[in-house]
Formats: structure tokens, C-alpha cells, sequence
């Protein structure tokens, strides 16, 4: 059975992601941890469980969802991945750190392959759908486990609202026609994931969102 955790991390409350099954092999979804007892609590989820880390998937490359990149990688031997488009978001990292004024903090290092839409995300006995949910930022990624039901949304899809598009390379527009064709036609039961707040339902959404 695939199983999700979630945790909320840095000061812009990011949800951290560790989804994992029975195979005791687990995925991070977008490292936010910035302070060491953040990462702590990371890594003692990981040995407390006896889970095989085997993947670092990056939904978008946001300072708040990559602040976790370089102790994953570093900890696990593993190096992010993550849509090409999304790229020069993960390379200006450190740049916009500084405009951010956060300081210190380490770059992240570069995938050395890509996550293609229409594809599949294997580990242990779970596979995940790979959705291409681009607006809030250039090239968003979704993530749909048909099997357990719940979909690794990012910044995409909130409970009741949807991702800010007053960052670069976000578009409105496209960000509701990526909802629409990509998230909305999934079944109403789907659990979803956001990568800030509380968890919803495709289906309370559909019924409720105020933006759709």
C-alpha cells in the first residue's frame, strides 16, 4: 500500500512529501527543509521507518520547494528531478535567495536527466502518473497514484484557491487550463496534495473553487 507523509517546513510553510509503500522504498517531493532541526525531522522519518530513499523529485524549483535539495542529495546520493523547463528557475536559486534576503544557502545541485509528461514514476510496487501543470511557474509537474487515489499536486491546486501567478514565467490563464484538462478530469475521490495548506479533494474543488 502507498503511504504519504507530509511536513511542513521554512517560513513560507511548504509541504515536504515522502510518499512510500510496502517495498520500503520512498520518493521526497519537494525538500523545504531550511533549518537543521528541519532536516532532522526529515531524516529521522527516513530511519525511524527503515525507508530506502531512492528518488528526489522536485514538482517546480521555487526557492521553498529546493531549500532541501543539496542535504538530500548529500544524505542520499541522489541528484533532483524535475521537468527541463523548470531549469532556470532551479539555476537562479541562489540569485533569488539573495533578493529574498535569505542568506547562506547552498545551491542545489543539477539533474543530470529529466521527468517527461505522459510518463510514469516507478518505485517499489507504486507507479505515478506524470501530469504537465505548468502556470504558477514554467513547467509544473503533478504526480497521480491511480492506485492509492491521491495526486502530489505542487503549487498548482489549493484547497479553495489555486497557485499565485505573479512570479516569472507564471501565466494565469494557463495555470486554469492546466486544472481543467490535466487535474479536473481525474476522479471527484482523488486526495490532493498542495504544496502549501491542507489537503482537499478533486471533487470539493470542482464544486467549490472559487478561481475555477
Amino acid at each position: 500500500m502507498t503511504q504519504v507523509q507530509v511536513f511542513e517546513f521554512n517560513p513560507f510553510a511548504e509541504n515536504t512529501y515522502i510518499v512510500y509503500d510496502d517495498s520500503g522504498q520512498c520518493v521526497i517531493f519537494d525538500p523545504g527543509c531550511y533549518t537543521a532541526a528541519e532536516r532532522r525531522t526529515l531524516q529521522d522519518f527516513v530511519e525511524t521507518n527503515q525507508l530506502e530513499v531512492v528518488r528526489l523529485i522536485n514538482t517546480h524549483c521555487h526557492l521553498d520547494h529546493v531549500f532541501g535539495n543539496n542535504f538530500v542529495c548529500k544524505t542520499w546520493s541522489l541528484l533532483p528531478e524535475l521537468h527541463r523547463g523548470e531549469l532556470p528557475l532551479l539555476e537562479r536559486y541562489p540569485a533569488t535567495c539573495m533578493l529574498y534576503g535569505i542568506p547562506d544557502v547552498e545551491p542545489s545541485p543539477m539533474p543530470k536527466h529529466f521527468l517527461e509528461p505522459g510518463t510514469q514514476l516507478k518505485f517499489g510496487n507504486t507507479k505515478l502518473e506524470i501530469l504537465f501543470t505548468p502556470g504558477h511557474s514554467p513547467a509544473s509537474l503533478s504526480f497521480y497514484c491511480h492506485d492509492a487515489e491521491f495526486l502530489i499536486a505542487g503549487d498548482v491546486l489549493f484547497l479553495e484557491s489555486i497557485g499565485r501567478t505573479d512570479l516569472p514565467g507564471g501565466n494565469h490563464n494557463q495555470l486554469l487550463e492546466s486544472i481543467r484538462t490535466q487535474l479536473f478530469t481525474l476522479p471527484g475521490e482523488t486526495l490532493v496534495y498542495p504544496g502549501h495548506g491542507p489537503e482537499t479533494t478533486i471533487r470539493h474543488e470542482m464544486e467549490y473553487n472559487p478561481f475555477l
